[in-house]
């Protein structure tokens, strides 16, 4: 059915809270979910061993040790036991509706992602209560806050269809440059927004020495930036040309139209791309 994998950060304090509370949720999924954790920081291979999820332990790092998406994608991609694979980030949580959501997305070549629902959560999920789904679901209903168009923490795609280059994980661009790099492809990028409740578990950045306090900024985001080719080469999920919803896949309604018609034009792209490069430029002055 579904091989999700991830490349989790070290499980220590508050972050191995929420990346066991994260993997945990993919295994009460069904049908049952294929699972693999790459790398070999800090508690990485014995969750995987405590959890019985397969464990990657050897992939590629940059010279500050931030580990490559294109040794992860590819090996992914090779071992996979299903044909639809998602990447996600260890801290997210999933229900039974993304079964639900992949069971509908099309045979053929596309990416699927959407918005994530931002949440506090500082204790382990207790996934023998038969209502946890429940109980977390109206925890995100009562203090959960949608985090937009730019939080994108899960992309869904046909096993040999992404050809990732080398960028870090967790450090931004690499996420705007593959919704860009499908639609320049021609595939289509389908907003599961809707249909798919990704619930966020929020936490600070000091897991990396470039870290702020909601975002990793530095030499690997302009590392990130440069191999895309520019901010010209980023969309985001505004620029999705097909929406999914209980009714199905479809374009999106007007006018939010319009916003993917204009990404696919390169003076457009290039307005957006100079907004970008000033945002960066006040988030490093800061």
């Amino acid at each position: 059915m579904l091989t999700i994998f991830t490349i989790p950060k070290p499980f220590a304090g508050h972050i191995n809270t929420i990346q066991k509370n994260a993997i945990s949720s993919w295994l009460q999924i069904v049908p049952k979910c294929a699972i693999i954790l790459f790398g070999n920081d800090d508690g990485v291979a014995a969750t995987a061993h405590e959890l019985g999820v397969r464990h990657i332990p050897s992939i590629e790092k940059n010279e500050y040790g931030t580990p490559l998406l294109h040794n992860v994608f590819n090996r992914a991609q090779e071992v996979a036991k299903y044909d639809t694979l998602m990447f996600c980030n260890a801290d997210m949580i999933f229900t039974d509706d993304l079964i639900g959501a992949i069971n509908n997305l099309p045979s053929a070549e596309f990416l699927a992602c959407g918005m994530r629902w931002d949440l506090d959560i500082k204790e382990e999920i207790d996934y023998s209560d038969a209502h946890w789904r429940e109980k977390i679901l109206k925890l995100k209903k009562l203090n959960g806050i949608l985090h937009g168009f730019a939080g994108l923490d899960y992309f869904i795609f046909k096993k040999k269809s992404i050809n990732m280059l080398p960028f870090a994980v967790g450090r931004p661009g690499w996420d705007n440059w593959l919704i860009f790099h499908m639609r320049s492809r021609g595939v289509p990028v389908i907003d599961t927004s809707d249909v798919i409740t990704a619930i966020h578990q929020n936490h600070d950045y000091s897991h990396s020495k470039f870290g702020k306090e909601k975002k990793v900024i530095g030499p690997e985001r302009d590392i990130n930036t440069k191999l895309a080719g520019g901010s010209v080469n980023m969309m985001s999920l505004r620029d999705a040309n097909l929406i999914m919803n209980k009714q199905g896949i479809k374009p999106p309604n007007f006018p939010r139209r319009i916003y993917p018609m204009l990404s696919s034009l390169l003076p457009w792209r290039f307005l957006l791309s100079i907004r970008r490069n000033i945002l960066v430029t006040i988030d490093s002055i800061k």
